[in-house]
């Protein structure tokens, strides 16, 4: 099949899927106006596939069937690989402001992934490395949506899953010639809506124990699988908008998070990729180096993301001529310096590429995991300076529907910028509304506090994990040993000729 366009997705969306919203089952993902904005979104960035103006930056030629397939499916063997797949996710960014994070290519990265490293499924047999690798191709060359749902209910965070009276999370509950069952419910799966499959991994530690075991899986299901229940959050959308310029981003790229339900839900042998393994779950992403591909996917989603933010504050301080005074110039060239943090980062990690034991190559993780741990304050600190230099004009301006109805005179001479007019006023402001105040940026920021983890852990791992402390350290006694018996010239001899 190869690359699909927004009219096959859109079709897709029509099959029997179980999606509930505000307490009633949705009849059609397509075209319910909570959920359709970001269906059409979705099918945007498929149809950018087929204009020649984006196929070579978007697509490449299928290994497998020789047609095109998504750039984000590749598997990198080179430096220019990885920089070829990260102008693709920028290109999808771009197009989506930043504020559509888990679009496709973040889970086709992550897949992409795993199947190069398949050799890791197949320590707990073969047949599971084959599976992995198998489903990969058909995702690839069906160009079918995935997203992820990793984590188990928050009920009980005092004890580990199993140890759990209410036992509430997904797990293996029996298994037969066909397949495993399984019940219970994960939690936080973003686009799960708009999603052709869940690839359901391992992501928090398990204890390597019998009564832990049917918690230990992978495996692959169709969202329209019969069982299969997708529980989502209500809408950030104003469905009772005057005009779609009021809520610019809310009404097109609100992603919407779910909690998925297994009601005895059969999944076949060959979408099993881990089969009651505590040590096969514990650490995949990291034996795998799928985590390496998976941070150079969202840093480039953080980069378009900044870039954006820095676009929106700029033309607010720019719009009312307060980018004259040195405190406004200071906050705007804190979010320069977030932006070209996050651009130089990226491109190091790509730089300092490594290969890796399954042939292809790994961008570097530690300027990865330094935007991973810094972005989210970024975020938190733009979104702010945004709501900052916006102050009361944010809460002010009106609807831009009342640029044509009776008080159109009225708003075009009162709610004029310095440098703009007033439609060009309320459409930024309006904007910046969204992006700073709105129910939908307050999600995103949340989004983002929590998008690649627990701080707090991430951080304990961070540390743990850092190869250079000893090095740093040695450094710090040597010096001082050195001083302290008198050879001083010695002391002065660069490390890197030490």
């Amino acid at each position: 099949m190869g690359i699909r366009n927004g009219k096959q997705f859109l079709a897709m969306l029509g099959d029997t899927r179980e999606v509930w919203l505000d307490g009633k089952r949705v009849e059609s993902v397509a075209t319910d106006p909570r959920l359709c904005g970001a269906a059409r979104t979705i099918a945007g960035l498929y149809d950018m596939q087929h204009d020649p103006k984006w196929q070579d930056v978007l697509t490449y030629v299928s290994p497998g069937t020789g047609e095109r397939v998504g750039m984000s499916f590749i598997e990198p063997k080179t430096q220019a690989d990885l920089e070829r797949r990260r102008l693709m996710v920028y290109t999808w960014m771009t197009a989506t402001c930043g504020m559509f994070g888990r679009s496709a290519d973040f889970m086709n990265i992550q897949l992409a992934a795993f199947a190069a490293a398949a050799p890791e499924f197949a320590k707990q047999g073969a047949e599971f490395g084959e599976r992995i690798r198998a489903y990969y191709e058909r995702v690839r060359d069906n160009d079918w949506v995935l997203t992820h749902t990793l984590l188990n209910p928050q009920v009980d965070r005092s004890k580990p899953v199993q140890d759990q009276e209410k036992d509430l999370a997904a797990k293996i509950i029996g298994e037969n010639a066909q397949g495993i069952i399984v019940r219970g419910a994960r939690m936080v799966s973003t686009l799960a809506a708009y999603s052709d499959e869940l690839l359901v991994m391992p992501s928090t530690y398990i204890e390597d124990k019998p009564e832990a075991a049917p918690y230990a899986f992978a495996f692959a299901v169709p969202v329209a699988a019969k069982g299969l229940k997708v529980i989502c959050r209500p809408s950030v959308l104003h469905m009772g908008a005057a005009s779609k310029m009021d809520w610019p981003l809310s009404h097109r790229l609100d992603e919407t998070d779910a909690m998925i339900v297994f009601d005895d839900v059969l999944i076949p042998w060959d979408r099993v990729f881990v089969h009651k393994s505590a040590s096969m779950c514990n650490g995949l992403y990291n034996r795998t180096l799928a985590m390496n591909q998976i941070m150079h996917q969202f840093c480039t989603k953080n980069l378009a993301k900044a870039e954006f933010m820095l676009g929106v504050a700029t033309a607010i301080a720019q719009s009312t001529k307060s980018d004259v005074h040195l405190h406004v110039q200071g906050m705007l060239a804190e979010m320069i310096q977030s932006v070209e943090m996050i651009r130089a980062c990226l491109r190091a990690s790509e730089a300092d590429c490594k290969p890796t034991p399954f042939g292809t190559v790994a961008p570097a993780e530690m300027p990865l995991w330094t935007v991973r741990m810094m972005f989210p304050k970024m975020y938190v600190r733009m979104r702010e300076i945004i709501q900052t230099l916006g102050a009361g004009g944010l809460v002010s301006v009106p609807s831009y529907a009342d640029l044509e109805g009776g008080a159109g005179a009225i708003v075009e001479q009162y709610f004029q910028g310095a440098t703009i007019d007033a439609r060009q006023r309320v459409k930024l402001f309006r904007l910046a509304f969204d992006v700073g105040v709105s129910s939908f940026s307050g999600r995103q920021e949340l989004y983002e506090r929590y998008y690649s983890g627990d701080p707090v852990r991430l951080a304990s791992a961070l540390y743990g994990m850092y190869p250079k402390k000893e090095e740093y350290m040695q450094r710090v006694w040597s010096m001082l040993d050195k001083l302290e018996h008198g050879d001083e010239a010695d002391a002065l001899v660069p490390a890197v000729l030490a």
